[in-house]
């Protein structure tokens, strides 16, 4: 990098002690960030990066934490060598963050205007009523709409893209020399992502401010960085300018992550993972042709012989808003608004979308998760929306739904075994309990887990393992059709494309049905054989894959397509 930088991070480590001893969460690491450039850090969950991000602010707890060794140079000084009043003074003030999950970091119980208003008088000395009004100022540049509004709202009653907005406008409001924005737009759809890195791109060369951006997602990281570290396990493995490293990526782990994302033009018949490309030692492997053959989507003719598993007929699902002192109905949301559609045994319909239209609350309501308004959902001949119970209970055993996030959706006071023990004794409740914990180690077999993870509770898997675990909940009923909501937003991108690859594998073997609920555009078009494309309730358009990405019909159809990270 030319001239000297903003910020040198040189030998750094960092270590936190635990009660299983010493773990080494960043070793050795060094990188430069220029003034005025963009340095992508990039690396898969536990690789280090955000606790990277973390010390750059001096946020890391101690203990646990502990800097064992390095430097951080900053505009000259070294900020592990400050106090923590003089670290005040630049936290906010010339380095700015935003962080990953605007829910947590935002204070449920503060409206957002008194959030942002804080850092400026706090740093900048305003008074309460120029605090408000260049709050104001920065909710309207951030693009956050009706801002006069929306400054007196509180976090919960903002949608995911306008809570970031607002980490923005705070980590912006006192024009920092650097910005650490830590994957601020993993949990978005398309366009809101586009909208946020445009929305960064502007105001880092108004402001000429350094820019850290961190993320899993290689494709993000072609749009916005000039300069990209890849980090591994806590090591740096490698670095560069961002073409060079896209074209002639030396490090197998670096070429991994850029492979197993899947593409809209052409994929291979399984997504490739970083496993394609090393062993867990770090051993160099040569990817297998047969790896490598092309995906070949069945032509329409031959998707229209299936046989038709689920109608949809005109559906409604509506909520109603109430208002006055008495709760009165004064509105309905209409999340669901007459849609219908066809889905054929043994297929995989991909429904797309931007958050809150309407996708998840159709999929719930295929379910009676969420009750409809009117219409009619037909799974194999039977009117699911008007079955009793009994009749309702009998016919969940043969759809069922992975949720979004496994955490929240897996008993944290169970273990793996009474998790799915729960679900077979459903299936066959005269078995015995030997039975029942065989098929259990079997069902974990199925999805690439050992039978020994039967006696672990949820919160010692990793994000992938959950969903596995989740997978493998959802398949103890012997199902025919699943909703798969989201069920793989929140993974990193290797470990996303080694569920995606489960999913298709377990479909081939059991003839599963799947509803495929997603914003990410390029995962539908892998996995999907027909996609329909929601907005405000409406299903807009809808066709095979190959008509959806190749000859969309409708403008809000080609805007999200637009909106996909091109990569390099």
């Amino acid at each position: 990098m030319n001239g000297q930088p903003l910020v040198r991070i040189d030998g750094l480590t960092i270590d936190f002690h635990t009660e299983d001893g010493r773990v080494r969460a960043v070793e050795n690491l060094s990188f430069d960030i220029p003034k005025g450039g963009t340095v992508g850090l990039v690396g898969e969950s536990g690789s280090g990066k955000s606790v990277t991000a973390m010390t750059l602010m001096r946020l890391i707890p101690t203990p646990p934490g502990e800097i064992s060794a390095g430097t951080i140079d900053f505009d000259g000084q070294d900020l592990l060598k400050l106090s923590e009043s003089q670290m005040r003074r630049i936290r906010g003030k010339r380095i700015g963050m935003i962080f990953q999950e605007p829910m947590t970091s935002l204070n449920p119980v503060y409206r957002i205007g008194e959030q942002v208003a804080e850092v400026l008088r706090q740093h900048e000395g305003l008074s309460r009523r120029a605090a408000r009004d260049r709050t104001l100022e920065l909710l309207t540049q951030v693009g956050l709409p009706r801002p006069k509004q929306l400054i007196d709202s509180y976090p919960h009653q903002l949608s995911g893209g306008q809570k970031q907005r607002v980490m923005i406008a705070q980590a912006m409001s006192c024009e920092p020399d650097l910005l650490i924005a830590d994957e601020p737009t993993t949990a978005l759809d398309v366009t809101i992502q586009k909208q946020v890195l445009d929305l960064m791109g502007e105001l880092q060369a108004k402001y000429g401010m350094s820019l850290l951006f961190i993320t899993h997602d290689l494709g993000v990281i072609a749009e916005v960085a000039s300069q990209v570290v890849v980090m591994y396990r806590s090591h740096k493995v490698e670095e560069g300018p961002t073409e060079a490293l896209f074209q002639r990526a030396e490090h197998p782990y670096t070429r991994g992550l850029i492979a197993c994302r899947p593409a809209l033009d052409r994929n291979p018949r399984r997504l490739l993972t970083v496993a394609d490309f090393m062993t867990a030692e770090g051993e160099r492997l040569e990817v297998p042709a047969d790896r490598l053959l092309p995906q070949v989507k069945r032509s329409e003719e031959d998707l229209a012989r299936d046989a038709v598993l689920m109608e949809v007929r005109d559906l409604h699902t509506h909520y109603p808003v109430t208002g006055g002192l008495f709760g009165k109905v004064v509105d309905h949301v209409r999340a669901v608004d007459g849609v219908s559609l066809t889905i054929r045994r043994g297929q995989t319909y991909g429904l797309v979308g931007e958050s809150g239209c309407g996708k998840t609350t159709l999929g719930r309501s295929l379910l009676r998760l969420a009750e409809p308004t009117r219409g009619q959902v037909l799974f194999d001949g039977e009117d699911v929306t008007a079955a009793d119970e009994a009749n309702l209970r009998r016919l969940r055993k043969r759809m069922q739904i992975i949720f979004q996030d496994p955490y929240s959706s897996l008993n944290p006071r169970m273990t793996v075994a009474d998790i799915l023990l729960e679900a077979l004794k459903e299936v066959n409740p005269r078995a015995s309990r030997a039975e029942h914990r065989d098929n259990a180690s079997a069902l974990l077999e199925k999805v690439d887990l050992s039978p020994s993870h039967l006696g672990r509770y949820p919160h010692e898997f990793s994000g992938g393992q959950r969903q596995r675990i989740g997978i493998a909940r959802a398949l103890a009923v012997n199902p025919e059709f699943l909703v798969c909501d989201e069920s793989v937003s929140a993974l990193d991108v290797s470990v996303q494309a080694q569920i995606l690859n489960l999913l298709l594998d377990l479909q081939a073997e059991f003839g599963l049905t799947y509803l495929f609920i997603s914003h990410d555009l390029s995962v539908v078009n892998f996995i999907s054989d027909y996609v329909g494309v929601m907005n405000q309730g409406k299903l807009v358009e809808y066709g095979t894959a190959e008509q959806i990405y190749t000859d969309p019909q409708q403008d809000y159809t080609k805007k999200l397509l637009a909106a996909i990270p091109k990569g390099l």
